[in-house]
C-alpha cells in the first residue's frame, strides 16, 4: 500500500550535498518544508520537474504548475500522486579532503637524482546549479555526500594536480627541499585550473588548499641528498654566526679602549694634569726604580734633565727623583748646593748669579728667594713652601 505522507522535510545532515525522501506518494495537499540553505527538485515519472526555494508548499496542483498539467486528479477529492523529491543542500562545504593516488616521477634539479613525491590537501564546495548536478551527476541515486563527490572528481584532480606540479617545479628549478615554500602559489594556480572542470557539473570549486607534499623519507637516495643539503646550509649558518660574534667581540673591545680613554681624560681633568706631564711622571718614576747612574746615562737621562722635569711636573715628583738619587749606594750623598746656587720658583731651572728674572720661563726672581721670610730657614732645593714651616715662599 502507498505510504501517505503529510509533511516532506530535509533529514540528512550538513555533510551531504543531495538527498531524497524516502517517500516516493504524496497526498495533493502535503506540505513541504524546504530550509534557507536549500533547493527541492519534484521528479514525476523521470522528468525534473518544479524547482522550490526556500519556504513552506502546500502541493496542490495550482501551486505545481508543471505538476497540474500532467496530473489527471479527480476534483473535490484528494489523491495520492507519484513523484519524488530530492533536496540540496547549498551550503558551502569544508575540508573536503582529497589526495593524489600514486607519486609524481620527476628529476630533482638541485642535485640531479630522480624522485617520486604527492600530494594531499582539502577543499571547500558548494552547489551552484542544483539542477545540473543532479542530472549530469546523481541520476537515480538517493544520496551524494564530500567523499562520494570527491570520488567522482578524483580524476580531474589526479591529472591536473600530478601534472602542474611535475612541470612547475621543473621548469622553475623548485628543489624538493625547498617545495613547502612554494604551496601557496601551488594552491592558488591549481584553484584556479579546477573551477572549470567542478562548473561543469554545477559545483562551485570556493576554495582548494595544497597542505601536504608527500617526499620519500626513508629512501636511501634521497636521505643522502637530503643530509647533504641540511649540512650545506648549517655550515654557511654557522660561518655567518662566528662571523657575527667576532665583529661584536672587535666592537667591543673597540669600545674597551674608548671608555678607558676616556676614563682616563677625565681622571687627567680632574687632577689638574695634561698628556705630557702624565708621561713625566712615568719618566721619573721609571728614574727613580733605578739603581745605579749609569743606568741613568744609558737612557739618556742626565741630571740637569730630571730637574726639568721635576720643575715641570710638580715638587712632588722631584722630591722622589732627588729620594732615587739620594738611595744610589754606589755614589757619594747628594750635598747641599752652594748658597750662590739658586733656582727658579716657578719652573725650577737654575737661575744665573744676581738675576731678577729667569731666563726659562720670565719669572720675577725675589730678593732674598735662598731664606724663608718666616722662619729664617735656608733652602736647599726649590720649591713653593717651606719644608719647615709651610709658609709660601715669595
Amino acid at each position: 500500500m502507498a505510504m501517505i505522507a503529510d509533511v516532506i522535510k530535509y533529514e540528512g545532515d550538513n555533510s551531504t550535498f543531495i538527498w531524497k525522501h524516502p517517500s516516493e506518494d504524496f497526498n495533493s495537499l502535503t506540505q513541504l518544508i524546504v530550509h534557507e540553505s536549500q533547493e527541492a527538485i519534484f521528479f514525476m515519472n523521470g522528468q525534473a520537474l518544479d524547482l522550490f526555494g526556500p519556504g513552506r508548499y502546500t502541493l496542490e496542483t495550482q501551486n505545481i504548475p508543471i505538476i497540474g498539467r500532467l496530473l489527471n486528479r479527480i476534483t473535490g477529492d484528494p489523491s495520492p500522486f507519484h513523484c519524488e523529491v530530492y533536496f540540496i543542500n547549498k551550503t558551502e562545504q569544508m575540508s573536503v579532503k582529497w589526495g593524489t593516488d600514486s607519486k609524481v616521477q620527476y628529476m630533482e634539479p638541485t642535485y640531479g637524482f630522480p624522485i617520486s613525491i604527492g600530494a594531499s590537501g582539502e577543499m571547500s564546495l558548494r552547489v551552484e546549479d542544483s539542477r545540473k548536478l543532479l542530472l549530469k551527476l546523481v541520476g537515480t541515486e538517493d544520496f551524494l555526500g564530500q567523499q562520494k563527490l570527491a570520488g567522482y572528481f578524483r580524476a580531474f584532480l589526479m591529472t591536473r594536480v600530478k601534472s602542474y606540479i611535475a612541470q612547475v617545479m621543473k621548469s622553475d628549478r623548485i628543489s624538493v627541499f625547498e617545495i613547502d615554500e612554494h604551496m601557496g602559489a601551488f594552491s592558488e594556480n591549481l584553484h584556479r585550473m579546477l573551477i572549470p572542470d567542478f562548473s561543469d557539473y554545477g559545483i562551485s570549486l570556493e576554495r582548494f588548499f595544497v597542505t601536504n607534499i608527500v617526499k620519500p623519507d626513508g629512501d636511501r637516495q634521497y636521505e643522502k641528498f637530503k643530509e647533504l643539503h641540511f649540512r650545506q646550509y648549517a655550515d654557511i649558518a654557522e660561518a655567518k654566526l662566528r662571523q657575527q660574534t667576532d665583529l661584536i667581540d672587535a666592537q667591543t673591545e673597540a669600545q674597551k679602549t674608548v671608555i678607558a680613554s676616556q676614563a682616563m681624560a677625565t681622571k687627567r681633568a680632574q687632577e689638574g694634569y695634561t698628556y705630557q706631564q702624565e708621561r713625566g711622571f712615568d719618566v721619573a718614576e721609571h728614574a727613580a726604580q733605578n739603581e745605579a747612574v749609569g743606568q741613568f746615562t744609558n737612557m739618556g737621562i742626565g741630571l740637569g734633565t730630571m730637574a726639568g722635569v721635576g720643575g715641570a711636573v710638580g715638587g712632588a715628583v722631584a722630591g722622589s727623583i732627588n729620594g732615587a738619587l739620594d738611595g744610589i749606594n754606589s755614589q757619594p750623598p747628594q750635598t747641599t748646593p752652594p748658597a750662590a746656587t739658586v733656582f727658579c720658583e716657578n719652573c725650577g731651572a737654575r737661575l744665573a748669579p744676581s738675576a731678577a728674572f729667569c731666563d726659562e720661563c720670565g719669572t720675577a726672581v725675589p730678593t732674598d728667594h735662598t731664606k724663608c721670610a718666616h722662619c729664617g730657614y735656608e733652602f736647599e732645593r726649590p720649591g713653593k713652601f717651606c719644608p719647615k714651616c709651610g709658609t709660601k715662599r715669595g
